[in-house]
């Protein structure tokens, strides 16, 4: 882009400098009276202003072209990030569900096994209770 943008100022600097060297030349091998030089002179002026004005209204219009561009782009690129947050966001919750459940299943299946020995070391105890009284009254 930079690229273009010194090259189309090269050449409208070549252009330009072209412009001016040619109508000095021609204005000075050219025996014309002091009213057509000034003719010629006011002429070429006015030419190369002319050309300097369409040379800065395609500048413009380039610039808004690229801020529009740069604008649309800038806006695709915000959309996509909203996308993306959103599917890693929805990710995130279904992991956070899965790993819920998992930890619900583990934590049911933890108080049964906790139940289940419990009530196995209850047993165990009372038998030994049950044991030690008897050897006491025997």
């Amino acid at each position: 882009m930079n690229e273009d943008n010194g090259i189309g100022k090269g050449l409208f600097l070549g252009f330009l400098a072209g412009s001016l060297v040619g109508s000095l030349i021609a204005l000075l091998y050219a025996p014309k009276s002091g009213k057509e030089f000034r003719s010629d002179l006011k002429k070429s002026s006015d030419e190369i202003r002319d050309d300097a004005e369409k040379y800065i209204e395609q500048a413009k219009e380039k610039a808004n072209n690229l801020i529009n561009e740069g604008k649309k782009k800038s806006e695709e690129l915000v959309a996509d990030a909203k996308e993306k947050v959103d599917e890693l966001l929805k990710e995130a919750e279904g992991i956070i569900e899965d790993a819920k459940k998992k930890t619900g299943v583990a934590v049911e299946e933890g108080k049964k096994k906790v139940e289940k020995e419990s009530g196995k070391l209850k047993s165990a105890i009372k038998a030994g209770l049950d044991t030690y009284k008897s050897e006491k009254e025997a």
